[in-house]
């Protein structure tokens, strides 16, 4: 049976022991010596500048191997597949549609106090396979889901924003740092993003995404999208601009599925997103700078999306509204 359970794990580094203090300096030490070196070294750089410096150190992310292998894929295929039919489950029972549906009554008021003032309801999850965890050797599964409220908003103004991919690069800067719909069949869409993430080093990642809406009645609509491609870029922007191979990547998004649900009430529209990702592991030697890129990027970047979908979704009737004025 399928479960969704809360997490609160985070990364943190490693720590030193402490000892007696001795002339001759030990290869920890030493280690933790130059570790502080090069952190200091790359603090000094400009943003810009301090993903090339990472990777010229011994050890770092650039210059060892991302450890993807079949097996790490195939266990976040049985994840998303797992969560895909507790999903499933859900949607057909249209119960719970929102997931703060299913919290006690005094919790679940909590919350929509909360989302009424315009605050974003944001939680960590794991699914579950017969109570079990689903490991993923070599590999990080990143699952997240947020919530916010839209005041004012009709279902279609958030279908409006969510299906304008062109105009992602514009609603979702400086995430998304280019947007494009290649096709449309229908509510099926292909479209392709570029990303632009950053956390003390910046990654650029082009995607390609496949696409579903679904509408469940008047009031209600969900979408599911998976990336298709994922392919870190190395030096973007530039003419050498090229994809790195999945062999010589470091391992910063591998995969991403996500679950949208719409439901228009309360005077406005609750928008919930899911998503579920894979990383590459926390790296041996830079988890002081990989570490908190790789472990909180995931839910920033979904805080950030609902945010900017809300902002977009407002920007948008507003210029409607002047528009038929």
């Amino acid at each position: 049976m399928l479960q969704m359970k809360d997490l609160s794990a985070s990364w943190q580094p490693r720590g030193h022991g402490s000892g007696g203090f001795s002339r001759r300096l030990s290869r920890p030490y030493l280690s933790f010596v130059a570790s502080a070196l090069v952190a200091l070294l790359v603090a000094l750089l400009p943003l810009s500048a301090r993903y090339g410096a990472l990777r010229a150190f011994p050890g770092s992310a650039g210059n060892s191997p991302s450890s993807f292998k079949p097996k790490t894929m195939e266990a976040f295929s049985a994840y998303v597949r797992a969560t895909d039919a507790r999903n499933n489950v859900e949607l057909q029972n249209s119960k719970d549609f929102l997931w703060v549906d299913a919290l006690t009554e005094a919790a679940r008021n909590r919350a929509h106090r909360s989302l009424a003032a315009g605050e974003s309801q944001i939680e960590q999850r794991s699914t579950l396979a017969d109570g079990r965890a689903i490991p993923c050797p070599d590999g990080m599964i990143h699952h997240w889901e947020g919530l916010i409220f839209v005041p004012g908003a009709r279902l279609d103004d958030v279908l409006y924003v969510l299906e304008d991919y062109d105009r992602h690069s514009v609603y979702y800067a400086p995430d998304v740092a280019r947007s494009k719909l290649e096709e449309r069949d229908g509510d099926r869409f292909h479209a392709f993003l570029r990303f632009r993430r950053q956390k003390v080093i910046t990654v650029v990642l082009n995607t390609d995404h496949d696409i579903r809406y679904f509408r469940d009645g008047p009031l209600r609509a969900h979408s599911r999208s998976s990336a298709t491609h994922i392919a870190e870029v190395d030096n973007a922007g530039k003419t050498n601009e090229r994809e790195k191979s999945r062999d010589e990547d470091n391992g910063f998004l591998w995969g991403m599925e996500t679950w949208w649900r719409l439901q228009e009430k309360d005077g406005g529209v609750y928008v919930q997103a899911e998503v579920v990702s894979l990383t590459r592991n926390v790296p041996t030697g830079v988890g002081w700078m990989i570490g908190p890129f790789i472990t909180s990027i995931p839910k920033d970047t979904l805080s950030f999306t609902l945010e900017a979908t809300r902002k977009a979704v407002l920007s948008q009737m507003k210029q409607n509204q002047t528009a038929v004025r």
